[in-house]
C-alpha cells in the first residue's frame, strides 16, 4: 500500500536565525526563528519540545487529533546538533575537533554549515552514543509516531542503519523509516538493502518521457524491485526543480499528477506546492528565495491560485483506485507524440485498470495518438471498452489498440481513466425484446 506525505519543514529552536553568506556559509541573525536540521537549544535535544511551541502532553494531542482524521504524523530524525545542543555541553566525546579544540563543524565543500555539528558515529565512545540515538527514536514512538523522515542518511555508516533499523523493526514491525537520500544509484540502494522502507528517488529531475520510461522502468522492472520502495517528490524545502520555476501553475499540476500515479507513494512540500510558489534563489539555483527554512511565512491557504482542490481530487482517485496504490503492474505504451507520456497500472486480477496519460508540455496543447497494449490490460482488439475520466469526468467509448487524445496544460493536463473491460448493450435491459 501506498501512502502521501505532505512535507513541512521544521523549526528548531536554536536561538538564532542562520542565512546564508558568500560560499553558502551561515552567519547568525538576532530574530529568534530557527535553522534547519540543526537540532537543540539551551532547553533541549531531540526528545524535547520547544516550551514555545508547546508540551509533550500538546503533541500527543496533536497526534491523537490527526489519527482521528485518518492521518499519520510523521517526525523529522537529523542527527546532527546546534552548537548550544545539551550534546554539547554533556558529551564533546561525540563530536569531532580541530586541532585548536573547537568542535568541527558541518561541510559539503564549497558549502560552510556553521550552525551544523555533526555526530561522531567511529568515536571511541560509539556504542553510549549509539544507544542514546536509538532513544531518541523510541520515545518519539513514544509518543505515537511510527513514521520518520530520516536527513541525509548517506552520510552515516550503514552498520549505525542496519542496527538500530533491526533494533526498532524487532519491537516495533508497523514503523516506518523514509530516507532522504540524493546521492548515487549504489548508495541509495544499499540504504533500502540495510532496512530504511521507503527512498527519495531521481524524479524531481525526469522530466521527458525517455527519462520517465527508462527511470521507471529501472525502478519497476528489474532487480532494484525486489528491495528499493521508492517515494515520489516533485520538490522538497531544498529542491525547486527548474521545471516547476518556468512552467508556471500547469507544471505542478502535471508533476503532480505523475508523482501520484507512477508510485505507490508520493510527497509534496507542502504549501509551497499547493500555492505554486516557484521562484529561485538565484539564477541556476534550485533553491527558494525567501526559504522558511530560514523565516518564518505567512501564506494565503485559500488563495484562488491554490491547488488544493486539485490536489485532493488526485488523492482521492489514488484511494478509491488500488491499481495506484502498488508499484506493480506499471506498463508503458506507445505514443506518436514525445511530449505525451502514456503508462497503465491494474491489480493483479485486472479488476481494476487506470491508464494515465499526460501531457509533459506545460505551455502548449498537445495530440497525439495512443498505441496500447490491449493484451497487458485484458481488453479484446475487436470489442469496445469505456474509459472514464477520474479526472476531467469525461467518458469515452474506445475500440482497438489506438486512439485519439488532446491535453490542454491550463485546464486538463492528463487523463486518468479508469478503463472497463465490457460495455453493455441493449442485450443487457429488460426491455429488450
Amino acid at each position: 500500500m501506498g501512502f502521501d506525505v505532505v512535507y513541512l519543514p521544521p523549526i528548531h529552536p536554536i536561538g538564532h536565525t542562520f542565512r546564508k553568506g558568500k560560499n553558502n556559509s551561515i552567519s547568525a541573525q538576532p530574530d529568534d526563528v530557527g535553522s534547519p536540521w540543526a537540532i537543540g537549544s539551551a532547553e533541549g535535544g531531540h526528545s524535547s519540545v520547544h516550551p514555545e511551541l508547546g508540551t509533550p502532553e500538546d503533541f500527543r494531542t496533536f497526534i491523537s487529533t490527526a489519527n482521528r482524521h485518518g492521518l499519520e504524523v510523521a517526525v523529522d530524525i537529523a542527527f546532527q546538533c546546534t552548537p548550544d545542543h545539551p550534546y554539547v555541553r554533556q558529551h564533546r566525546e561525540w563530536f569531532r575537533t580541530r586541532p585548536d579544540g573547537t568542535i568541527q563543524y558541518a561541510e559539503n565543500p564549497p558549502k560552510l554549515y556553521q550552525d551544523i555539528f555533526p555526530l561522531d558515529f567511529e568515536c571511541p565512545e560509539w556504542h553510549a552514543l549509539w544507544l542514546e540515538l536509538k532513544g531518541i527514536v523510541i520515545f518519539w514512538i513514544g509518543q505515537g509516531v511510527r513514521i520518520f523522515r530520516v536527513d541525509n542518511p548517506h552520510t552515516k555508516p550503514f552498520l549505525f542503519w542496519q542496527w538500530l533499523i533491526g533494533g526498532i523493526k524487532n519491537e516495533y514491525p508497523e514503523v516506518l523509516f523514509l530516507a532522504e537520500a540524493f546521492t548515487r544509484p549504489d548508495v541509495m540502494y544499499r540504504l533500502a538493502k540495510v532496512g530504511f522502507s521507503q527512498s527519495y528517488t531521481y524524479f524531481a529531475w525526469r522530466n521527458t518521457k525517455q527519462e520517465l520510461t527508462e527511470y521507471f522502468r529501472e525502478l519497476t522492472h528489474s532487480e532494484v524491485r525486489e528491495y528499493f520502495r521508492p517515494n515520489l517528490w516533485p520538490n522538497t524545502p531544498d529542491i525547486l526543480p527548474e521545471f516547476l520555476q518556468v512552467g508556471g501553475r500547469p507544471a505542478f499540476m502535471i508533476r503532480y499528477i505523475l508523482a501520484a500515479t507512477l508510485g505507490a507513494s508520493c510527497g509534496i512540500y507542502g504549501p509551497a506546492f499547493e500555492l505554486c510558489e516557484n521562484t529561485a534563489y538565484e539564477p541556476g539555483s534550485e533553491e527558494y528565495l525567501n526559504s522558511e527554512k530560514y523565516e518564518l511565512k505567512h501564506r494565503d491557504l485559500d488563495s484562488p491560485w491554490s491547488l488544493k482542490d486539485f490536489i485532493a481530487r488526485i488523492n482521492r482517485i489514488r484511494k478509491h483506485n488500488p491499481a495506484l496504490q502498488s508499484d506493480r503492474n506499471l506498463r508503458f505504451h506507445n505514443t506518436d507524440n514525445p511530449s505525451l507520456i502514456c503508462y497503465s497500472k491494474a491489480t493483479d486480477d485486472l479488476s481494476n485498470i487506470i491508464l494515465v496519460i499526460v501531457n509533459l508540455d506545460c505551455f502548449h496543447n498537445q495530440a497525439g495518438w495512443v498505441d496500447l497494449d490491449l493484451h497487458s490490460l485484458g481488453l479484446d482488439a475487436t470489442h469496445a471498452f469505456q474509459v472514464h475520466d477520474l479526472l476531467g469526468e469525461g467518458r469515452y467509448l474506445w475500440q482497438g489498440a489506438r486512439n485519439f487524445v488532446e491535453l490542454i496544460p491550463e485546464s486538463l493536463p492528463a487523463h486518468i481513466l479508469h478503463v472497463r473491460r465490457w460495455v453493455r448493450t441493449e442485450t443487457d435491459f429488460d426491455y429488450y425484446l
